[in-house]
């Protein structure tokens, strides 16, 4: 009999590569559920997932069955086989992983996949947001030609000061393009990054950071240690008329001081793919006509999408044919390295 592995979301981008990879390797079956207690229970025997010993995750299935918080690990781990997540996506914050580490279930997620349209997503903003082109956009599509643009108020991109959190993949594509106006670059991350280009200068802490910013830009997971790390403090300490960019997660930033930072100025405006609530988005955002809002649409190209499918799948599969992972977020990889025999 084939293991079972079951799909939270379905395939559209590689449907024929994906039969010809499970292909004699895996019953796939597909998740019919509607809410989380009969996701839960069946799991259990003669259940349309028993026997399932691995999961593909996409975020659209907590409209079903919720996040895979706590509760909803504690109970799969006491009600089923399943010992890996394959999230398709490098954000996993849906994905309760220290839950995941109690009760030995591995997570997997798409770390390479989304860096490049996640970075140019993120040099749109920046411009967009220095030379205030969405409202000019919009003082076309409306018909009042330039007004109410003020050309006093916007910025050319060169030259000025790029302050990047988080130098990961996505952060390291991010400056190398915005660094061919050029702009300084500096950055801070946990850790000083090595084999960067000697034009990236480290500084020593976020309040460093935000110092010398004109333009902040924000490239860190969520978690309980970033949660709120951009609050009151920090914008504060930007100087004043900067420009704040977030791609990452609402939840880094304090939403309330930065609103407060916009209607006194001391931003002069924020581009935002992502917000605290979505798919909600506070609507005094939408009184600042000089902001650009995107609805988390950062990520998100044919080619990305191609490729979070494939690598989400490709870990998946590794997997079910040896218990041999990759891409293991970097939470659960202590003690095992970069892959793990299960």
């Amino acid at each position: 009999m084939l293991p079972r592995v079951l799909l939270c979301g379905e395939i559209e981008y590689v449907q024929d590569e994906f039969k010809e990879m499970f292909h004699g390797i895996a019953e796939v079956i597909h998740l019919v559920s509607e809410s989380r207690s009969h996701f839960l229970a069946s799991f259990g025997p003669d259940g349309p997932y028993e026997g399932t010993v691995a999961l593909y995750r996409r975020n659209t299935s907590s409209k079903l069955i919720g996040k895979f918080d706590a509760p909803l690990i504690h109970a799969l781990a006491d009600t089923s086989k399943v010992r890996w997540i394959a999230q398709n996506g490098s954000g996993y914050d849906e994905i309760d992983v220290q839950a995941c580490k109690e009760r030995g279930i591995l997570v997997s997620n798409t770390p390479r996949a989304n860096e490049d349209a996640t970075a140019t997503t993120t040099l749109y903003l920046m411009i967009s947001c220095l030379r205030q082109f969405s409202m000019a956009e919009r003082s076309l599509r409306s018909g009042t030609w330039k007004t109410p643009c003020n050309a006093a108020q916007t910025h050319d991109v060169t030259g000025r000061t790029l302050g990047i959190f988080g130098l990961g993949r996505i952060g390291l594509r991010f400056a190398r393009l915005a660094h061919a106006f050029p702009m300084r670059i500096i950055y801070f991350s946990r850790r000083k990054a090595e084999s960067v280009p000697d034009w990236c200068e480290y500084v020593s802490s976020v309040e460093e950071l935000c110092k010398q910013a004109d333009v902040l830009s924000l490239h860190v997971p969520l978690n309980q240690s970033t949660a709120g790390m951009i609050g009151e403090k920090e914008i504060r300490t930007l100087r004043r008329g900067s420009v704040l960019l977030n791609t990452s997660r609402g939840r880094i930033v304090d939403q309330e001081a930065m609103i407060r930072a916009l209607e006194d100025d001391h931003l002069s405006s924020v581009g935002l793919d992502v917000y605290p609530d979505e798919p909600h988005v506070d609507p005094r955002l939408l009184t600042f006509p000089q902001c650009t809002l995107l609805p988390h649409i950062g990520g998100e190209s044919a080619e990305s999408w191609r490729t979070r499918e494939l690598q989400a799948l490709g870990n998946l599969k590794a997997f079910v044919l040896g218990g041999i992972g990759e891409d293991i977020v970097p939470e659960l990889k202590t003690g095992i390295g970069n892959s793990t025999i299960l």
